[in-house]
């Protein structure tokens, strides 16, 4: 009875919409576990205090995605806009 009730059709786009942020916030959670400098999972790196090493944060603030997008336009169609927005 209630698989009928939740499994249908229209509720699809809901369960991939769900789905897709559990797993960007899953990415982020693993990606922070691992290679964040200041998350400190292992007993011996909590000993360790705050250290003051900045080559790692910078290579964990600087990854592929912002590198990508730095120089980049931040409209998502910047031909469209154009050609509404600039004269000609």
């Amino acid at each position: 009875m209630a698989v009928n009730r939740w499994l249908r059709p229209e509720v699809y786009p809901l369960f991939a919409a769900v789905g897709v942020a559990v797993g960007i916030c899953g990415l982020q959670l693993v990606r922070n576990i691992c290679i964040n400098p200041e998350v400190r999972v292992n007993k011996e790196n909590r000993a360790a205090g705050i250290l003051d090493n900045f080559a790692e944060g910078e290579r964990y603030t600087e990854h592929a995605v912002r590198k990508f997008v730095r120089n980049k336009s931040p409209e998502i169609m910047p031909s469209i806009n154009s050609f509404f927005a600039d004269p000609k």
